[in-house]
């Protein structure tokens, strides 16, 4: 086997040898913005290759701002962290996995198995939100990249965060579909009496084996249930969010997945239609191929459908639901299944009154 380029890029094939084992995708794609990539061919000569497991990659990086700020109108928050860029949840549908083409890495392989992580941005949040113009507004985590993936078990950078959101009293929600999150119920819990935390847990179908495939290093369906009971359990709100809902291959399972996360203690419920921007649409199309070939033509079917004869429409207001008949189809079970449990769709807003930077040592001490 011999690689090939003319310039540097990312490699689109694994190297010889390589053995991949609970991932999305075993594509590494150069990224839109390499000029070349390189291709694997046979060059004839009959040697061996080294037998190689793939493992992940962590490096780290030196985080120069923690909080990232923006003005789209179909989010219902204007800032975020990230911990880590790059996830190895390995979800073949992740909308993120384009982020890592700012990287000069590719979207596929790449965005699974070379991860950066951010240690120090506890640090760096501290000093941002001390600032004497930093206006308190809910901060979201986990709207890019997992911040409970695998790797957090080592790296703790979601764990610094909280503990700099929860010593300010600062309003925070969280996105994940990591069972360790419930390590962090310590600092969790208490935010939540106060008033200062929701959590959203991702669901997108009870099925173990679709859900290893599709989600390959995610946990199982059955214990993002029990995440669900213990957050609950802890007092802490759980919005179970159906993310993304696959037409043709999961939508059926919507009503069944709302009254499971019922049933483990959600008080809220969302869905999100499946969206393909840029390099995830060729990936998730091979992967219907490989996975459910069966399939794989109605779903990009409904899908197109959904997105006005297009993979994926960027449009703001259509981009999580869709349009069309499938789409309005799927918005009117959703409201009567949410209605008929009793889930409701709109969690009470964070408290943003209690924020207050906690004094450091040498402040002075107000007398009042």
């Amino acid at each position: 086997m011999f690689y090939h380029a003319a310039m540097t890029g990312t490699d689109r094939t694994l190297l010889p040898g390589s053995r991949v084992r609970a991932r999305g995708t075993a594509d590494n794609a150069a990224g839109r913005y390499e000029p070349t990539a390189r291709v694997a061919f046979d060059d004839g000569w009959d040697i061996e290759e080294t037998d190689r497991l793939l493992k992940t990659e962590v490096r780290a990086e030196i985080p120069r701002s923690a909080l990232t700020f923006n003005r789209s109108p179909d989010l219902p928050f204007d800032r975020s962290v990230n911990p880590y860029r790059g996830c190895e949840h390995g979800c073949i549908y992740c909308f993120a996995r384009p982020s890592h083409a700012y990287l000069n890495l590719s979207p596929g392989l790449d965005f699974e198995t070379r991860l950066i992580a951010r240690p120090g941005i506890g640090a760096v949040l501290e000093r941002e939100l001390r600032a004497k113009s930093y206006k308190v507004a809910p901060v979201a985590i986990g709207t890019n990249t997992d911040p409970y993936q695998p790797c957090e078990a080592e790296w703790r950078v979601m764990r610094e965060v909280v503990a700099v959101l929860a010593a300010f009293r600062h309003p925070l929600a969280i996105t994940t579909k990591g069972t360790l999150i419930e390590r962090d119920l310590d600092l969790l819990a208490p935010m939540a009496a106060q008033g200062l935390l929701r959590v959203g847990i991702s669901v997108t179908t009870l099925d173990p084996g679709l859900s290893r495939r599709m989600e390959p290093r995610a946990a199982a369906p059955a214990r993002r249930l029990e995440v669900i009971r213990r957050l609950t359990a802890a007092g802490v709100p759980v919005r179970a969010m159906v993310a993304p809902v696959v037409p043709g291959l999961t939508d059926h399972e919507l009503e069944p997945i709302l009254a499971a996360v019922k049933q483990a203690g959600a008080v809220a419920a969302s869905y999100i239609a499946l969206r393909l921007p840029g390099e995830v649409a060729p990936l998730f199309r091979d992967w219907l191929a490989s996975h459910v070939p069966d399939r794989a033509a109605k779903v990009m079917a409904r899908v197109r459908d959904m997105h006005g004869g297009r993979d994926y429409d960027p449009e703001w207001g259509r981009r999580m639901k869709g349009q069309g008949l499938w789409a309005e189809l799927l918005a009117q079970r959703f409201a009567k299944a949410v209605k008929r449990l009793d889930l409701v769709r709109d969690m009470p807003g964070l408290r943003c009154d209690l924020f207050a930077p906690p004094p450091r040592a040498g402040d002075q001490m107000s007398l009042f």
